[in-house]
């Protein structure tokens, strides 16, 4: 077994080193990676105890599944990419630090994205960027895929593109989170720390907004088909 104290890969203050990085693409090369990462209950038990048993490569599984969504729910509170990669890296490490009790962690996702969150918004306060108490006053978020309808003209999915850009903050990230990266309503809830009634109120704004767009221009398509049958 691995030494307690030991890790599967070097820490500097930028974060994982070239070792670890290097086991991850190797993961790409030979197809390790081809894995779901929506983790059912059993799943996601399996795991953590393998992790609480140094199996670097579940260690490897869990890193892969969740960094590049953990990295851009940073980013989305802090708007520094590199202080993101390393608050991202820096859950990972302590998820391997503390893994002998990785089994008691009752909700995966949960866990992950409060520990971010939270070290995020640490981050924040001590660069007295913003006010700690109002995280969500300021929020920049890519989605990509969240409309991945082909027959959908490119004019309508730049639309409805721009009605979740046009969201309120808060309500913004709890559609990300949940049509983007697959919490479930009580997981946003804890995470964000608000009611799964706040999230239910905002998920139904959002997507009233977004079905307003797509309404008026499925108006549009339909009136210029009568035109062009008319002519």
């Amino acid at each position: 077994l691995v030494p307690q104290n030991h890790l599967p890969f070097k820490i500097s203050s930028k974060g994982f080193k070239i070792a670890f990085i290097k086991d991850c693409i190797l993961d790409r090369k030979m197809g390790i990676m081809d894995f779901d990462c929506n983790f059912s209950d059993e799943q996601q038990k399996w795991v953590l105890e393998q992790i609480s048993v140094n199996n670097e490569s579940a260690f490897r599984q869990l890193y892969h599944c969740y960094y590049a969504k953990l990295l851009q729910f940073s980013f989305s509170l802090c708007k520094n990419k590199q202080a993101a990669e390393e608050i991202a890296e820096d859950v990972f490490i302590k998820v391997w630090k503390n893994r002998a009790q990785a089994p008691n962690i009752q909700s995966l996702k949960v866990y992950l994205y409060t520990a971010v969150k939270n070290t995020t918004l640490n981050y924040i306060s001590q660069q007295a960027r913003r006010n700690i108490t109002e995280p969500f006053s300021e929020l920049h978020i890519e989605l990509s895929g969240v409309v991945q309808d082909t027959i959908i003209e490119k004019e309508t999915l730049e639309k409805i593109n721009r009605a979740i850009d046009s969201l309120p903050p808060r309500c913004k990230m709890v559609f990300k989170l949940i049509r983007e990266d697959g919490l479930k309503y009580r997981e946003v809830a804890e995470v964000l720390n608000i009611s799964p009634d706040t999230v239910d109120a905002q998920m139904t704004i959002a997507i009233r907004r977004i079905s307003q767009v797509m309404k008026a221009d499925i108006s549009k398509i339909h009136n210029k088909k009568n035109t062009f049958k008319k002519s």
